[in-house]
């Protein structure tokens, strides 16, 4: 068996085969990752070379990831299936024991070692609490969604629910550990790092505990509704091997539990029919795709078309309309040679028609509108009929 004689050695190696590694590693699940796709992507010399170093593993035709790199490169990843509440057990264990050598030892320095020790083992049991738990629980979702065979379905959620249990059970343990067992020590390592490490884990504990009631309610809700589905399958194979066997209405009541039933499904579908918008049946695609149906269709009513009356005559004759407007171009025209301001001049123009005071006082903001930078405005104000003017000049 290869070993590796410094980090640098094992950093060298993997950024070596990175790409290999990154493409067994996103095909781990399928296992038929062969030996020709790697030196494919790879020199085979250095495929070798990651075998003989333990990093890959050639199983006949096919390459894979070493098992303890995989599972290292998962755990960073955050992406194991795997929940070890193993790994727990064994980091409380080494925590009491590191704990017991702390009370023991005389020496400082040695003391220090066994305090650090200690603070390292709670900061991983904590983590690994936390990360067992949402390992759990994407475990539990992809059996329920996956799983296609209802018994294996039923074992693993019972399982998991077994797991949940032990990692319930490792959590009242360290909860104990950090209340009751170990009150002598805490009391006697003064050490402020430790106390902020006790808080958090603390705080994770209860958030863990949270965790597992609602992944307790996932499990319950999952397990009955496959139980109902298996038992509704169980009754529909009955039923189709009685169907097989022509026994079904001699064997059993379904002649009537249909009779009686009343269930959406049984009932007629209405239909309704529907009609196209004018906008719609004017497309020249609509108009080919209802060409289409009518070849389908294949119909021998001829539909007559109902013809519309004749036209009038009246609708032939010309016919000619006069109308008479105020042109604002005159009227401005005559206005720059009046001399008077303009409501003087709009209320005394010679108009070509009748026209009402609104009409005026519409004729007198057109003009300002249209032609106000020939105007000169001014600060006076005329009141005329409860309406107040402006008193505007031509320049």
């Amino acid at each position: 068996m290869y070993t590796f004689h410094s980090i640098k050695e094992l950093l060298n190696a993997l950024t070596m085969g990175k790409d290999l590694l990154g493409e067994l590693f996103g095909k781990r699940k399928s296992f038929d990752y062969r030996y020709e796709q790697a030196i494919e992507l790879l020199d085979e010399g250095k495929v070798q070379s990651l075998i003989e170093k333990g990093l890959l593993v050639r199983n006949g035709r096919y390459l894979e990831i070493d098992d303890q790199l995989l599972t290292f490169f998962e755990q960073i990843l955050d992406v194991n299936e795997e929940i070890n509440t193993s790994l727990i057990n064994e980091h409380l264990t080494q925590l009491k024991q590191n704990i017991d050598y702390y009370l023991a030892e005389d020496n400082e320095y040695r003391r220090h070692k066994y305090l650090k020790l200690v603070k390292g083992a709670l900061r991983k049991v904590g983590i690994i609490c936390i990360r067992n738990i949402v390992d759990l629980n994407r475990n539990i979702d992809n059996a329920f969604k996956t799983e296609p065979n209802y018994r294996i379905k039923i074992k693993k959620l019972e399982n998991y629910d077994q797991r949940r249990l032990d990692i319930k059970q490792l959590i009242s343990r360290t909860d104990k550990l950090l209340s009751g067992d170990e009150l002598t020590f805490f009391a006697t390592a003064r050490d402020e790092e430790l106390q902020n490490i006790t808080t958090g884990l603390r705080l994770l504990l209860q958030e863990a505990r949270h965790n597992l009631i609602e992944t307790e309610k996932q499990i319950i809700d999952f397990l009955n509704q496959v139980k109902h589905q298996s038992k509704v399958m169980e009754k529909i194979r009955q039923v189709k091997y009685l169907k097989d066997q022509f026994e079904l209405e001699t064997k059993s009541d379904i002649v009537e539990q249909l009779r009686n039933s009343n269930a959406l499904a049984f009932e007629t579908r209405p239909v309704f029919p529907l009609k196209l918008g004018l906008d719609i049946l004017q497309e020249d695609d609509t108009y080919a795709l209802i060409q289409a149906l009518n070849q389908k269709i294949k119909s021998k009513v001829t539909l007559k078309v109902p013809l519309a009356g004749a036209i009038g005559a009246s609708f032939f004759s010309d016919t000619q309309e006069t109308g008479v407007f105020i042109d604002m171009e005159v009227m401005k025209q005559h206005f720059a040679a009046s001399g008077y301001h303009l409501l003087h001049f709009v209320l005394r123009y010679d108009y070509p028609k009748p026209v009402s005071f609104e009409e005026m006082v519409t004729c007198y903001c057109q003009l300002i509108s249209l032609y106000e930078a020939e105007f000169r405005f001014t600060d006076e104000y005329i009141t005329h009929k409860n309406t107040e003017f402006s008193v505007v000049y031509p320049k």
